[in-house]
């Protein structure tokens, strides 16, 4: 303000001199011409230019109104910025909003804030009303509106009490009570893991398995002769079963390591030893197939070596047992190396009290639904048990051994088959007892809550993720058509869209046949997961996708063929029926249906399918080269060098250059076969 009446007072004080000049320019004319004028005019022109006092009054009053004007606009001006500042809206945002969330959040359209959002670095054309918006836009938005800007915590921040369910402080030391070891049997495949089992508990469970090998985790409980119990797991061998093996390795006491003597340590031993490593579990090493010729236990000990598997006959603390599982020499000695072992372990467990245990397996029998294998590892089950596991609960209705074998109850240590379960829950789940049917409902509620959160956070960095590569890429576009004509920059973008037109049906169709849409049935949870894992390896899209549709546990059913149906898929099932029904049914919509009980023979099978959708390669079979020659008119056997020669042949465009080879041939379609493989 002060500026302002400086300002104001220079051009009045320029002012009063201008009309100074002016006045004696005007004095001194009057002199020349006084005698033309009277005095009444003098009087008036005294009267018509101020005297010099009465200049500064009217000066002083002319910025005493100024100033009081100047004050009166400043404030006037403060007090409607003033009103403004507290006028403004309070709109509440979060980090990751989207465009729909923003536009109501400030009650307006959401044309409000694609027009906030011209002239910036956003590319519009990508924005959709689900898009989710940088913090920087979210806060240019705002401020572009005219209105406040207030952060909150993310929606799914909002607080949610923690209802899922814990397990136990540990017992009081005066609960407990001996329990019996739990044994993990583990090796390479073929070692004679099963048989080794049969001949502990006098079964015959190797002879009745497919293609001699074991495809999931049994348990049994092996009461010895000497009165002692073992809870033994029985784990697949095969490469396949990685993720089985890795299980039963968390949930046991000690591993009996099979090793054949005539094969050595392989690939499945190593991963083995590995489990047991990354578990903390103690190992017994059997040294199998002792009763063959080409048996060679030391080579195996000192292959072990490697691994830092160290026997006692080298200064390790590791029991070797030479066993054979074919004619049952030494398993006894095998069952009381266990047993010491266990006893310097000194197992136990509380008996009292809510359960706790693990699932080992879960499978659907018909007549009983979905079923879980479980060892218990605190408690005691009991039938009417609320069970939690994963997502999924149970109110016990039946209990079994692995006899099949009614039983009241299941203490620590204890292989158990529980039905009552309201889903399947997954095999390496943690079982907890609930004390009601409302609480297991409310865990379960929770658990699929918290999954559900955990989906979008990851689903959101997906999102910001590829938006950015997006961003990225437009920027990139704008500073390559930057320089360009605007002429020349629209061609481009017409050959870009042109090529991006959508396919023709019958193009579609064709592009269709690279892609292999498969449903997975299986068993039990852990061979479908077997199947998958191998799935996971997949790594030849370029040549045809392999797309899961739909993966799941029992029998294949219509709901399996018209899924299949839709997508143009192959069902493939292991260790399940599909029932005549179904079969015609499938028959009927052209629905392949694929069943096997051998793991390897589905995956070969798989590979055989994906190399039927690859295009024919075309390969060239020799036949001969020239075997008739003229010269001039003559035919002639032998051409000599700096002789010439005719030749004739049905193509009239081929150029012949010196050192040509003439060699005749066809060409032969052969079937394309997939590069994908699976490792075993």
């Amino acid at each position: 303000m002060n500026q302002k009446i400086l300002k104001l007072e220079n051009l009045l004080r320029f002012h009063t001199i201008c009309r100074q000049l002016h006045s004696l320019y005007q004095r001194r004319m009057l002199a020349q011409w006084r005698h033309v004028f009277s005095s009444a005019y003098l009087v008036w022109t005294a009267q018509l230019y101020p005297q010099p006092w009465q200049t500064h009054a009217l000066i002083r009053t002319a910025l005493s109104q100024h100033r009081l004007l100047v004050t009166k606009k400043e404030k006037k001006s403060q007090k409607s910025q003033l009103s403004s500042t507290k006028s403004k809206k309070e709109v509440e945002v979060w980090i990751g909003m989207t465009v729909e969330e923003l536009a109501r959040a400030m009650e307006k359209d959401i044309d409000c804030v694609y027009e906030s959002l011209l002239n910036t670095a956003v590319d519009i054309d990508s924005l959709e009303a689900h898009s989710h918006l940088d913090e920087v836009w979210i806060k240019e938005v705002i401020k572009k509106s005219g209105m406040k800007l207030k952060w909150s915590k993310l929606k799914q921040d909002k607080v949610r009490e923690n209802k899922d369910a814990v397990k136990r402080p540990q017992a009081d030391p005066a609960l407990l009570i001996p329990r019996s070891p739990v044994v993990t049997i583990m090796g390479h495949v073929d070692h004679g893991k099963t048989t080794l089992l049969d001949k502990l508990r006098k079964t015959q469970v190797a002879a009745m398995e497919a293609g001699g090998i074991t495809q999931h985790i049994g348990a049994f409980l092996v009461s010895l002769p000497s009165g002692e119990k073992i809870t033994f797991l029985d784990t697949p061998g095969h490469a396949a079963f990685s993720a089985m093996r890795a299980r039963g390795a968390q949930v046991t006491d000690i591993i009996i390591l099979v090793v054949a003597a005539d094969d050595g340590v392989m690939k499945q031993t190593i991963e083995s030893i590995q489990h047991a490593k990354d578990a903390q579990v103690p190992i017994v090493l059997a040294i199998n197939k002792c009763d063959k010729a080409e048996a060679d236990p030391e080579k195996v000990k000192k292959e072990l070596l490697a691994y830092d598997v160290v026997c006692e006959d080298y200064g390790g603390d590791v029991q070797a047992v030479h066993v054979s599982a074919l004619t049952g020499n030494n398993m006894m000695a095998l069952a009381e190396a266990t047993i010491a072992l266990a006893e310097m372990l000194d197992l136990k467990a509380d008996p009292t009290g809510p359960v706790e245990g693990t699932v080992i397996e879960s499978f659907t029998d018909k007549g009983r639904g979905p079923v879980a294998t479980a060892i218990i590892q605190r408690g005691t089950l009991r039938k009417g048990s609320i069970l939690v596991a994963g997502k999924s609960w149970a109110k016990v209705r039946l209990m079994f051994d692995e006899n099949d074998k009614v039983i009241n109850e299941a203490c620590p240590s204890m292989p158990v088959g529980i039905i009552g379960w309201r889903d399947f829950p997954s095999a390496g789940d943690e079982i907890l007892e609930v004390e009601s049917e409302p609480r297991a409902r409310e865990v379960v509620h929770w658990r699929k809550y918290e999954q559900e959160q955990e989906k979008n956070k990851e689903d959101l960095e997906l999102i910001e993720e590829k938006r950015k590569e997006h961003q990225e890429a437009h920027r990139k576009a704008r500073e390559k058509y930057g320089t360009l004509h605007w002429k020349a920059r629209s061609f481009i973008k017409y050959k870009i869209k042109k090529q991006q037109q959508p396919l023709k049906p019958k193009e579609k169709a064709g592009g269709d046949s690279n892609v292999l849409p498969i449903i997975i049935k299986g068993d039990v949870d852990g061979s479908v997961e077997a199947i998958l894992n191998i799935m996971d390896t997949y790594d030849a899209s370029h040549e045809c996708e392999l797309e899961l549709v739909h993966s799941g546990v029992g029998d294949i059913s219509e709901n399996d063929v018209n899924l299949a149906e839709t997508f143009h898929g192959v069902i493939y099932g292991f260790n399940v029926n599909a029932g005549n029904v179904i079969q015609q049914s499938a028959a009927k919509k052209g629905v392949k249906i694929k069943l096997h009980k051998i793991i390897y023979r589905l995956i070969e099978d798989l590979q055989e399918e994906l190399s039927s959708r690859l295009p024919c390669i075309v390969e060239e079979h020799t036949l001969g080269s020239l075997i008739s020659l003229k010269h001039h008119k003559d035919d002639i056997s032998v051409i000599k060098t700096g002789m010439d020669c005719g030749l004739s042949l049905d193509e009239e465009k081929i150029e012949f250059k010196v050192g040509d080879d003439i060699v005749c041939y066809e060409e032969k379609e052969v079937l394309a076969k997939t590069s994908w493989d699976p490792g075993f």
